[in-house]
């Protein structure tokens, strides 16, 4: 079966009109649920497996989409008139001319298709806060459709060969008559391949391609956001006869630090201090990702206050340290009479400013 002959939207539960981020959204959710790793023995769920990618393949690229919808147009009955022709009237009169450089045109104008850009691949990982930030190198396991092993991509069984097809002599197009002109339209012996296997492998079914599971070992940089799509190019699907492979796409799930926080590439962290250090000042350790260092508190530091320590963020970006007031919850009687005698001593009510702009409405 070719590969116009297939649904691939059906394949992947979406409409013919499905965004991109549509049709990325629903192999990503089968792919999971029929990868093999996850139902292991299950025959049925691997040929699934393979529609689907075989599927995603195809529509996640739009030339091959294109021309996917092209030909299913042509021949899923979208350009049927009576007795079979394909067009019902005149349409010489209609765009002033023949069809036959407007069809030409789908499909290469007559040409054999040449070497064709590989599909392009996405995957996820996650990483721990740490690795986020100093970036790190991890194996990445992908199943993606790749040209077959056992036939090397021909679609036919070892030990034959694919035949030229005799109806349009390996074009993969031929001209139908319509009155003054022609029409160039994918020849229905071959499908618009240009060839027919007569022998098909047992392992692609002729179709060339099976899905494959293979192992990168990819370099993730430093300072990877949560949620960010990184680009290798070239390291996607393998193209067709040829031609260039796509690229991949990783998807980085960062796991949450328990202490440290981003901000950018700054990291963030509260550390608490006593009333004591706030208010006649300290040294103390803050820890950072390498490290505990010490920073200096001033005297009359209020709570919520913020330092930098340069260095010590993703990148280059800092360590940003928020002190933090620490309020005991019990007390000594010694402490308690400190803090009454110190309370006493206090000059002023420091809301009273407060409470003056209030009254005069300023």
């Amino acid at each position: 079966m070719s590969s116009y002959e297939k649904d691939y939207y059906a394949a992947l539960g979406v409409p013919k009109d499905a965004t991109a981020a549509d049709i990325k959204k629903a192999y990503r959710q089968l792919a999971r649920d029929l990868h093999p790793d996850k139902n292991k023995g299950d025959r049925q769920a691997e040929e699934r497996f393979k529609e689907v990618s075989e599927a995603y393949a195809v529509l996640s690229d739009p030339a091959k989409r294109a021309e996917y919808d092209e030909q299913r147009t042509l021949f899923g009955g979208g350009f049927r008139g009576r007795n079979g022709t394909g067009f019902a009237g005149n349409f010489g009169d209609i765009f002033g001319g023949g069809l036959g450089d407007i069809f030409g045109g789908m499909f290469g104008g007559g040409r054999a298709r040449g070497p064709r850009r590989g599909a392009d691949v996405e995957t996820e990982v996650t990483l721990d806060f740490a690795e986020a930030v100093r970036g790190v190198t991890v194996p990445l396991r992908l199943s993606s459709p790749h040209a077959c092993r056992t036939c090397n991509g021909s679609g036919a069984a070892p030990g034959t060969v694919p035949r030229a097809c005799a109806t349009c002599n390996g074009i993969g197009s031929v001209s139908v008559n319509q009155g003054p002109f022609s029409i160039s339209q994918p020849c229905r012996d071959c499908r618009g391949n240009g060839r027919i296997v007569d022998t098909p492998c047992a392992d692609c079914r002729g179709t060339g391609s099976t899905s494959r599971e293979r192992t990168l070992t990819v370099r993730i940089p430093a300072g990877v956001q949560d949620g960010q799509r990184i680009r290798l190019a070239g390291r996607g699907s393998p193209g067709d006869g040829g031609g260039p492979a796509g690229d991949l796409y990783v998807v980085v799930h960062v796991t949450p630090h328990r202490v440290f926080g981003r901000r950018g590439d700054h990291l963030t962290v509260t550390v608490p201090v006593t009333f004591a250090e706030a208010v006649l000042g300290a040294d103390i350790s803050v820890p950072t990702l390498d490290g505990p260092v010490r920073l200096r508190v001033p005297e009359g530091t209020p709570s919520g206050k913020t330092f930098r320590v340069r260095g010590r963020g993703a990148r280059e970006g800092d360590l940003l340290v928020t002190v933090e007031v620490a309020v005991p919850k019990n007390l000594s009687a010694k402490a308690r009479k400190a803090l009454e005698a110190l309370a006493a001593e206090d000059e002023g009510d420091p809301r009273a400013g407060l409470f003056d702009e209030v009254t005069t409405g300023g």
